[in-house]
């Protein structure tokens, strides 16, 4: 029910206003918002945004009441299309220069979707995933207070929650987006190779106060999956293979983005990826249908589950499960968000959680990539099922959030079908609200676009950033102690970096006839799937080795002269020739050429431990059961391992 304020009550549907004053006891919008919001109320010289535009304080409007009064108001006042497009999370473009319509020659990662005001306005949706945003991040504030003041203007002004995936990492691989200006640290194998808790929470709180800048409130990581099947596509967001490790982890992270509680200052954490995604066949990734199901030849299932147990003990705010089958752990195999015992009988009641459930992106709805190529839905074991059957199923489970999805119209064609109950929808509402209240996102959604550049990549955030790079570099081999190197005393020469930055430390010279030493930075391997989709052949599938041709001509190298060997490891590479031939061996995690040199010569050392065991054979990787850890038979390099100078 509204409270009305006969009399008392002052409309200002205007750009500006002065604060009120209030009681001191009571909370009061911030300034940010009272100058960019356009509805306000008055009441006691105390201003308060008026959403709906009624002239009148509605409880979920008053930023005194208790949040769960204000939920209940609101879900009253929404209609079925409201809280429907609620439910969904689309990925969106945004314009380089910060407006919001959509722009004809749009490229990149989201130009085939509609402008998020397109969203807001047909399909009532207040959830949006940004992919690539402006080079100047402070346009990406500018885009993000535009779209709030869209939404403000919308029936009942729904702030607009903005999420992203990892942007903070100096990475090579596809799954963390263009830093784009924003600080760059080692990535999370790194973190977890120099294993320093309050290193991990000081990262966080960095990406937190570089997202809230901008308006990014939902964080879709931490990944806290389990690197126990070397060859899958996804270890470089992992914190390894161990998972009293990956706890610690997690447990830092979580307190650093999200505090001791959600509130205002908090960026809410999406933790990935539920029961763990870690044992996949052959390693190979579910988002695509070469493979449908993780496997547990170890029965170790609940070995993965130790850190989303520590990620529940820090109030995780949100949590996606994975694509992947549950091969023979529950009464159906279908995959994780379909899966009610995985989802209801696991998470909900033996975990008693009671946050936000989002699926992984696209479970629904197939995407044509190319005139012959479909990518499909990721339904795995319910592919027969249409989308709105889809839709019921994964409600059913107990979600509350389609990820990557925009189909609001078949929840409710649901429930006018009767086929689902508005009660139901309401449960997933409850939640959803709850975390956009909790964030004060209904009392102030809006950035001060003038402070992003205060903000955003600090040059003592960049100092910690860099620092992580370096010590996260792991040292495997040293022969004769021959790292660190002198500076300015040798000619170098070099493949995979760039000779501006090691002509900084050394002479750089062609060929390896002509030098002291080769400093060579090498990718671990990978090879596309056997696949017609793009994205599927991008993703780093297949053997961990360097095939004959590549590793003849790399030990070709070494013969000739004295050679330090850079290996990143976003799976764990399998190089024992490599690794005997060289002179020095060090792993990265993520590292810009700059930070590896100065490691390399001696002006930061390296501290690294392996957080994954590196195999001594693909045979070894073979014969590995995919769900234990520390399972390569005779490993070249043991999990935890790492020298110093």
């Amino acid at each position: 029910m509204r409270t009305v304020l006969i009399g008392m009550l002052t409309v200002a549907l205007i750009l500006g206003g002065c604060q009120g004053s209030g009681e001191s006891t009571k909370k009061s919008i911030p300034s940010i918002a009272l100058e960019k919001t356009k509805v306000k109320l008055e009441l006691d010289g105390q201003i308060f945004r008026d959403l709906n535009k009624n002239g009148e304080l509605d409880v979920y409007e008053d930023i005194n009441a208790p949040i769960e009064d204000r939920i209940d108001d609101l879900i009253s006042q929404m209609t079925i299309e409201e809280k429907a497009g609620t439910m969904f999370m689309p990925g969106v473009p945004v314009n380089e220069d910060g407006s919001l319509e959509k722009k004809a020659d749009a490229t990149g990662p989201g130009a085939r979707y509609p402008a998020a005001i397109d969203n807001i306005d047909k399909g009532k949706l207040n959830h949006f995933n940004v992919w690539s945003i402006p080079p100047d991040p402070s346009l990406m504030a500018v885009w993000y207070n535009s779209l709030q003041s869209h939404a403000e203007a919308s029936r009942l002004g729904i702030p607009v929650t903005i999420a992203s995936d990892p942007r903070h990492h100096f990475s090579n691989t596809i799954f963390s987006m263009a830093a784009n200006g924003f600080t760059q640290f080692c990535e999370t194998p790194g973190l977890a190779a120099i294993g320093n808790d309050s290193l991990v929470e000081q990262f966080a709180d960095i990406v937190r106060k570089e997202y809230l800048a901008v308006g990014i409130r939902v964080a879709l990581h931490p990944q806290i999956d389990l690197a126990t099947e070397p060859r899958w596509a996804r270890i470089s967001g992992t914190f390894g293979e161990d998972a009293n490790l990956t706890a610690r982890m997690v447990t830092a992270y979580l307190k650093g983005m999200q505090g001791e509680t959600l509130d205002e200052n908090s960026v809410a954490c999406m933790t990935k990826h539920f029961p763990g995604g870690g044992p996949q066949k052959e390693g190979l990734d579910p988002h695509f249908a070469i493979q449908k199901g993780q496997i547990y030849p170890g029965d170790n299932f609940d070995y993965h589950l130790i850190p989303f147990e520590a990620a529940f003990k820090m109030n995780t705010a949100s949590i996606m499960p994975y694509y992947g089958v549950p091969t023979d752990q529950t009464d159906e195999e279908v995959a994780m968000a379909y899966n009610k015992m995985i989802i209801t009988d696991l998470l909900r009641k033996k975990y008693n959680y009671d946050g936000v459930v989002c699926t992984d992106w696209g479970l629904i709805t197939d995407v044509q990539m190319g005139p012959d190529i479909t990518w499909p839905a990721r339904a795995w074991g319910v592919e027969e099922l249409s989308p709105s059957e889809r839709v019921l199923k994964i409600i059913q489970a107990g979600c509350d959030q389609f990820g990557g999805e925009n189909r609001p119209e078949l929840v409710v064609e649901l429930v006018a079908n009767g086929e689902l109950d508005e009660a139901r929808i309401d449960e997933s509402l409850r939640r959803l609200l709850r975390q956009k209240f909790q964030l004060g996102l209904f009392d102030n959604p809006f950035v001060d676009e003038t402070k992003v550049s205060e903000i955003v990549g600090r040059e003592d955030y960049r100092a910690i950033g860099n620092a992580s790079q370096q010590k996260a570099i792991t040292l495997l081999k040293n022969k004769d102690s021959f790292l660190p190197l002198e500076s300015n005393t040798s000619k170098v020469y070099i493949e995979g970096m760039d000779s501006t930055v090691v002509a900084q430390y050394a002479r750089v010279v062609p060929t390896p006839e002509e030098a002291d030493l080769a400093i060579i930075r090498l990718n671990t391997p990978w090879y596309p799937a056997e696949t017609k989709n793009p994205f599927a052949r991008s993703f780093h599938h297949g053997d961990l080795d360097f095939k004959q041709e590549e590793k003849t001509r790399l030990l070709e190298i070494m013969d000739k002269v004295p050679t330090v060997v850079d290996i990143y490891l976003d799976r764990p590479a399998v190089i024992p020739q490599i690794s005997e031939a060289s002179r020095a061996l060090i792993a990265d995690f993520g590292s810009s050429d700059k930070n590896v040199c100065e490691v390399l010569f001696g002006n930061a050392e390296p501290k690294g431990k392996l957080p994954f065991e590196l195999p001594s054979s693909m045979e070894a990787v073979e014969n590995q059961l995919t769900d234990v850890p520390y399972d390569s038979e005779n490993p070249l390099y043991t999990f935890g391992f790492g020298l110093e100078y």
